[in-house]
């Protein structure tokens, strides 16, 4: 705050000593110098903020002293790309497909399995000519096996440090960025793969997947009362784990196979004893297969959110597993542990291991390497070379670079010297271009200053700030080698901003003592006719005026012709922003008339004496000037006139009106369709838009103007047919109506102009009953444009946003007025009208005749006629909120689940407990769209809720029952 006082100080006292006709060049320097005077004066040990003589900190120190050449490029080193020697090759994660990366690096270390892949017939054939690879083409595997194979391949003889899993992962038609459950995947792709291989002749290949993943147990039943034993066998290929309340590995598989005992309600059927008897089951291992994978069930269902939770438990699993006690039944017992297990030589702890994968031991030798076939290793090959060329690339790439930025370091420190301008001549440039000319990252472009310029094309005074003061031996090699302009030397300061800005701390300066002045001269009254005509909103605020209008042209960045950044204003936009500014701040424009002469009201405006307008214009020279003497506004005269006999006229007729039709002001006596008046067997209708304009008429004609006619073409379609049915205007389209006795309609015919007759006829018939009478319209129904209009006003109610609807909770079929929880976003419709029922979309009334005639119609399209008709005809579609009631705001788009989470928070009913239904319908979609399902906007929906499951082990049961996921549906891994 104290460098801009000092700054506002010195700038006041040297405008005081230099009047703005004496302004010569070296003011003009010297003004230049004292607007900045506070950044002059200091020590320079960084970029001094607007100082022009600062050239340090502007990103030199980059190039000044030795440069490591690697910071002259972004091209990391290709050979560290490069697989280094005795070395796994990596896989390249897609976004979220680890889980895929991690079972092809432990399916390639199954030797057995890619010796197996190997020897799979491949369609590579086509791909490989007589004297090799096709080289204009790369190689697309077709098959799930021969992506495999070219993967193993890769992984096993590819010069890359990593590979690219595009191809496999796209063939399985995968979704990169969805993490997916590990599990599911690996037993899911097994299948796959075993289903695929079983089409194969070779034994060895055909069998594959059974011989190093299937393993068999068998369920075993012990009967308590005979000691008979059942088993039921069968296969696995993973046993699963529950890890809850576990530390040790070992624990995990004991509980596995731990026996259950079944009594009570749970008890056995025994064939032996021919009735239910108490017994044991248990799982017994009967055979391990050579690779056994282990999963650990770290993922449990959660009830409060209603999706899966994972479990960060500690597992601790040895290198080598004996399995011999398992598979004879000899569980181990073992104590569970509370905190992290101590992991000694050979053993591992881990809180986020999901699966485990043991390879069995043998006393054979085993065969440490597989042969890749010769059509792969071509592949393989062609694949080392393209890095190769890649790499050598890259190198090039990298020299260039390095080259250049020598190049560009040698120019720095040549240049950089010579930038201070001294004694010498000098000339301005930007200084963010400056700062694109040290930043190597981006090229340099020509040099721009168009955005620096003021109104009258020179230096703007507020830009010097953004500026740099160069030798002019330096902006010649500049401009030489990068172009542009224009050249801003010393010639380029700009006298008239210097004077203005002269004039205007003058009056900065002078403001509250003028203020004080003008106070003292109002208080006096104005002799003779020497006063002029100011507005009283003006002078209550003409020093606000005054000092934003003085802060706007003191500060004022508009006259540029741009931006710094190359980018230019929108001219429109700021002419228009430009306009509003200046309409707020122009003072005494509050007395002029639409014509732009002095206003007729004396009430807006006061007398003010000579001396105080003076004052007055010496901040506003622009402002209108009105004497004492200046006549009135003459149009506006003649106006005001005109109004006052228009306010008497409109009084007349409204008066008149009004006598002519009393009921009709009044709303009393009116007859009504659902029961029709038996004294008459005629009714007129007529648009309610038109009866509630009349009325606001009739009770302020000062204010309304006249309605002079009874437009009906609004409730008619294109081709004058009439919109509603009988039906509709006795129910939900009676407010949109009015009806006239034939009495009232004579005299409307004498007061306004009719576009259309529309009248309803009763019609009966000799010996029938009254109630069975038949009612005509002229002119007749449009069905063609009822039913568009009833399947848009359909479209409509599907298609919206933040729209509230009603949720009730019942139990046996009641409704129950529970306050349980916060709603979230509720909204109250305490006086809102019922939601009326309509009739069926086509459906005819028998009691309303609907004769098309025989005319032929035009063919014309609903849409544009249906947005007009929406301004006159709209239902009422308000439910009336009752006590207790969860209203919720939702969307059209929103998904079933989406809104099952906001009743769980509104009702705290999980949405796996939730049952909803609407108008009968159940709705159990979770995907399915809310405007899909018929949820409209007021719609009451059920929810009936299951009571909760007590037992927390069945929740993986609920999970797949009331939650399913995604998943792989959709993917390539179901299509077997």
């Amino acid at each position: 705050m104290a460098p801009r006082l000092q700054l506002e100080k010195a700038a006041w006292r040297w405008a005081e000593t230099v009047r703005p006709e004496e302004v010569s060049q070296e003011h003009i320097e010297t003004a230049y110098r004292i607007w900045l005077e506070p950044c002059i004066r200091g020590v320079c040990r960084r970029n001094c903020k607007g100082n022009p003589n600062c050239l340090v900190g502007i990103g030199e120190h980059i190039w000044l002293g030795e440069i490591d050449e690697n910071s002259f490029h972004n091209i990391d080193d290709p050979n560290c790309e490069r697989r280094k020697k005795n070395s796994f090759v990596g896989l390249t994660n897609l976004g979220a497909t680890c889980y895929v990366n991690t079972f092809l690096q432990v399916w390639f270390l199954n030797l057995e399995l890619r010796q197996a892949l190997y020897l799979c017939p491949s369609t590579c054939n086509e791909y490989v000519m007589g004297d090799g690879i096709h080289e204009e083409k790369d190689y697309e595997p077709k098959t799930i096996c021969e992506h495999l194979q070219y993967l193993f391949a890769l992984l096993q003889n590819s010069n890359r440090r990593y590979i690219d899993p595009s191809g496999f992962v796209k063939a399985l038609g995968l979704d990169t960025g969805q993490q997916q459950d590990a599990q599911e995947f690996s037993k899911l792709f097994m299948s796959l793969l075993e289903d695929t291989l079983s089409k194969q002749k070779n034994p060895d290949v055909r069998n594959i997947v059974q011989q190093q993943f299937c393993g068999e147990y068998a369920y075993v039943t012990v009967c308590n009362q005979c000691g008979r034993e059942s088993k039921l066998l069968s296969k696995f290929y993973e046993l699963e784990l529950n890890i809850q309340g576990h530390k040790q590995l070992t624990d995990c598989i004991s509980e596995f196979l731990k026996e259950e005992k079944l009594e009570g309600d749970n008890r056995y059927f025994c064939e032996n004893c021919q009735s239910k008897q108490n017994a044991t089951r248990k799982i017994r291992l009967l055979s391990l297969p050579c690779t056994l994978n282990l999963q650990l069930m770290r993922f449990v269902f959660d009830r409060q959110t209603g999706h899966k939770k994972k479990l960060n438990t500690y597992i601790g699993f040895s290198e080598i597993l004996d399995m011999e006690p398992y598979v004879e039944h000899k569980a181990e017992p073992s104590k569970s542990q509370t905190r992290k297990p101590k992991c000694g030589k050979g053993t591992h702890c881990s809180r986020n291991a999901y699966m485990l994968v043991y390879r069995l031991q043998t006393q054979e030798k085993p065969n440490t390497t597989v042969q890749v076939p010769a059509f792969l290793q071509e592949l393989v090959d062609r694949d080392n070379s393209k890095f190769e060329e890649w790499c050598i690339e890259m190198a090039e790439m990298r020299k260039q670079s390095v080259d250049k930025g020598k190049a560009k370091h040698e120019e720095v420190k040549e240049l950089y010297q010579r930038l201070p301008a001294g004694a010498e001549p000098y000339e301005f440039v930007s200084l963010e271009w400056l700062q694109k000319w040290l930043d190597e990252s981006t090229p340099t472009k020509p040099i721009d200053n168009h955005a620096c310029l003021c109104a009258h094309d020179k230096l703007h005074p507020d830009k010097i700030s953004i500026m740099k003061r160069i030798s002019e031996y330096a902006a010649d090699i500049f401009y030489s080698r990068y172009g542009g302009g224009p050249r801003l030397t010393v010639k380029a300061l700009c006298k008239e901003c210097v004077v203005e800005r002269c004039r205007v701390l003058r009056l900065k300066n002078q403001l509250n003592e003028d203020y004080k002045t003008v106070n003292n001269l109002l208080k006096a009254a104005v002799k003779g006719t020497d006063g002029f005509w100011v507005g009283k909103s003006s002078l209550r605020s003409w020093r606000q005026l005054a000092l934003e209008q003085l802060d706007e042209q003191d500060g004022d960045t508009d006259h540029s012709n741009g931006k710094m950044n190359g980018s230019t204003l929108n001219k429109d936009e700021s002419k228009e922003d430009r306009k509003e500014e200046e309409e707020e701040l122009n003072f005494n424009e509050d007395i002029l008339c639409p014509h732009g002469e002095l206003c007729i009201s004396e009430n807006e405006r006061r007398l003010v004496s000579k001396e105080a307008w003076s004052k007055l214009r010496q901040y506003f020279p622009k402002a209108p000037e009105f004497p004492s003497y200046k006549e009135c506004c003459s149009q506006c005269k003649i106006l005001e006139r005109e109004g006052e006999e228009n306010e008497a006229l409109h009084k007349m007729i409204a008066n008149e009106q009004k006598t002519s039709l009393p009921n009709l002001f009044q709303d009393k006596n009116r007859p009504c369709l659902s029961n029709w008046p038996e004294d008459t067997d005629v009714l007129y209708i007529v648009s309610q838009f038109f009866v509630e304009e009349w009325r606001k008429f009739v009770r302020k004609p000062a204010r309304c103007s006249p309605v002079s006619s009874v437009g009906n073409s609004a409730l008619l379609c294109p081709h004058g047919g009439l919109m509603f049915t009988f039906a509709s205007m006795t129910k939900e389209d009676s407010k949109l109506i009015a009806l006239i006795w034939p009495s009232e309609w004579q005299m409307m015919q004498k007061l306004f102009v009719v576009d259309h007759v529309i009248k309803i006829t009763r019609i009966e018939a000799e010996d029938v009953n009254p109630s069975e009478a038949q009612y005509i319209s002229e002119p007749k129904l449009c069905p063609e444009c009822r039913e568009g209009l009833l399947c848009q006003q359909q479209r409509d109610l599907r298609e919206y946003t933040q729209a509230t609807i009603y949720v009730h909770k019942v139990v046996d079929n009641k409704k129950v007025m529970k306050d349980s929880a916060p709603e979230l976003n509720v909204s109250s419709s305490e006086t809102e009208e019922d939601k009326e029922e309509a009739k069926p979309d086509g459906e005819k009334d028998p009691d309303f005749n609907q004769s098309n005639g025989g005319t032929k119609r035009q063919k014309i399209s609903h849409q544009n006629y249906i947005a007009y008709q929406k301004q006159v005809i709209r239902r009422s579609m308000r439910h009336r909120k009752v006590r207790g009631e969860k209203a919720l705001l939702v969307s059209a788009n929103q998904t079933l689940k989406e809104l099952k989470i906001q009743i769980m928070h509104a009702f705290s009913v999980a949405p796996f407990d939730q049952n909803l239904s609407i108008d009968g319908k159940i709705l159990s979609d979770d995907c399915a769209t809310l405007g899909t399902l018929g949820v409209i906007p007021e719609s009451v929906i059920l929810l009936k809720a299951d009571e909760p499951i007590a037992d927390y082990a069945a929740m993986d049961d609920v999970m797949q029952v009331c939650m399913p996921e995604e998943g792989f549906k959709g993917t390539g891994l179901l299509g077997h």
